[in-house]
């Protein structure tokens, strides 16, 4: 079974990307269970050259939230071009990942990552003198079992930049569209640790390593098409 081969949490991921924050605006509502907190969208452009599935690009889309007393964000759309990336994503912390066209273009400092699918576009540039960036991560997501914590670490060297994200009028993600402040990161290295059941106030590790999805997510490429590329200018 292709899930049975996808690896378990913890993920180490490397790479490089662009992290935008968007005030005001909103793409998408929340699963069940959870509350929204007041603060900036985030729209992450990933390019990972390392992963336990391999190299693959992702777009993520993402909102602070709550469960319960504890705040985080909560991934509300993710798109990926590795089926193995897509099922083990679904499978170990309940993150929305769905297959898309994905290239990331590099000229000179400007970077850009484009889902051909529905014509989105996140791009900015590598900025000057870039500093030392370590940062604990939290989502919060509802998984195939219920709601979870998904603890991280992100660390690498980033600079301010400004990104810009274009998407059709028509498209859920126009809403966050323009050009926002944000970051680049190179040299990116994030840990995705196992998912957590809260439990009162706490969360604890009791949560299986995965949760059951319907039969229908276990999909191949065949089915919902080929994985995307990487490019370069």
């Amino acid at each position: 079974m292709r899930a049975a081969r996808t690896p378990v949490a913890p993920w180490a991921l490397r790479g490089e990307s662009l992290v935008g924050l968007v005030w005001g605006r909103r793409a998408g509502g929340l699963p069940w269970g959870l509350e929204p907190l007041p603060g900036p969208s985030l729209v992450a452009a990933m390019c990972y050259t390392s992963s336990p599935v391999g190299t693959y690009l992702e777009l993520v889309v993402g909102q602070p939230a709550r469960l319960g007393l504890r705040p985080g964000w909560c991934i509300t759309t993710m798109v990926v071009d590795s089926s193995d990336s897509r099922i083990g994503g679904r499978l170990n912390w309940g993150f929305p990942k769905e297959l898309g066209h994905l290239t990331w273009s590099v000229d000179g400092p400007d970077r850009e990552l484009r889902w051909t699918d529905r014509d989105i576009v996140v791009r900015g540039r590598v900025g000057r003198l870039p500093l030392p960036f370590l940062v604990p991560v939290r989502t919060l997501q509802r998984r195939g079992d219920g709601p979870v914590v998904v603890p991280g670490r992100l660390r690498g060297r980033a600079s301010p930049t400004v990104v810009h994200i274009e998407a059709p009028v028509s498209d859920p993600m126009a809403a966050l569209g323009g050009r926002h402040p944000g970051l680049h990161v190179a040299g990116l290295r994030l840990i995705i640790h196992p998912a957590r059941q809260p439990v009162g106030l706490a969360s604890t590790l009791r949560a299986p390593l995965r949760a059951p999805e319907p039969a229908p997510l276990l999909v191949s490429n065949a089915t919902l098409g080929a994985p995307g590329r990487l490019a370069q200018r």
